[in-house]
């Protein structure tokens, strides 16, 4: 899966991960996490948690492979950023917000040097392997100590569909995020993703809390 595969999704508005409204397991329990300051969202496309992280008075920081998608995350809440380059990076910017533009994978540590927490409801279960192991390498590895996450999973029967979503596994969690952080689930809930094919497919979307 190419940068291409994700390129074509948002020209052609494939983007059924995206959700309208805030995530109710970001509202509940990203609070939890006990931050303040800078949060890092990867891949974010154009989420509305973003604006939420906003209100809660949180610094935003997001990544995003896709220009069209945050082009219209600006466009759609009538804001207007200021574009400049960084590096490998275009940056929109805008107050307490900024998003770049580029691949997740690419970023340092100097790059995430004060990020205080981060949010991935989108990122893990995009990717498939080996490009999994090489995000969480970023996690954990280029994250600052003492970091946080609320990290959001789906898992469903193996054949059941296609990724992405690719289903994820608690017992995937620990082991690719244990080494560094101590996971804590906090909800199980029990969602349906839209087939074509069969219809509505059931999964279990999961919350997990990962600190230092």
């Amino acid at each position: 899966m190419d940068h291409a595969f994700w390129h074509r999704r948002w020209q052609n508005q494939q983007i059924g991960f995206h959700r309208d409204a805030f995530h109710e397991l970001l509202t509940s329990y990203f609070s939890k996490l006990g931050s303040s300051g800078r949060v890092f969202v990867p891949l974010c496309g154009k989420t509305k948690d973003m604006l939420w992280l906003l209100d809660q008075g949180y610094r935003v920081f997001g990544v995003e492979i896709s220009e069209l998608a945050v082009e219209t995350f600006f466009r759609e809440n009538q804001l207007l950023p200021k574009v400049t380059k960084r590096g490998a990076f275009k940056e929109y910017a805008l107050d307490e917000l900024v998003i770049w533009v580029g691949d997740v994978l690419d970023l340092t540590s100097e790059d995430l040097a004060d990020i205080d927490a981060w949010y991935d409801r989108a990122a893990l279960v995009a990717l498939p392997d080996p490009l999994r192991a090489r995000y969480v390498e970023v996690i954990n590895q280029r994250l600052p100590s003492g970091s946080k996450g609320l990290l959001i999973t789906v898992e469903y029967p193996s054949g059941l569909r296609e990724g992405p979503p690719f289903s994820v596994a608690e017992e995937e969690v620990k082991e690719r995020f244990g080494k560094r952080f101590k996971i804590r689930r906090m909800a199980q809930t029990q969602a349906f993703a839209k087939q074509d094919a069969i219809g509505a497919s059931p999964i279990t979307e999961q919350a997990y809390l990962l600190f230092d």
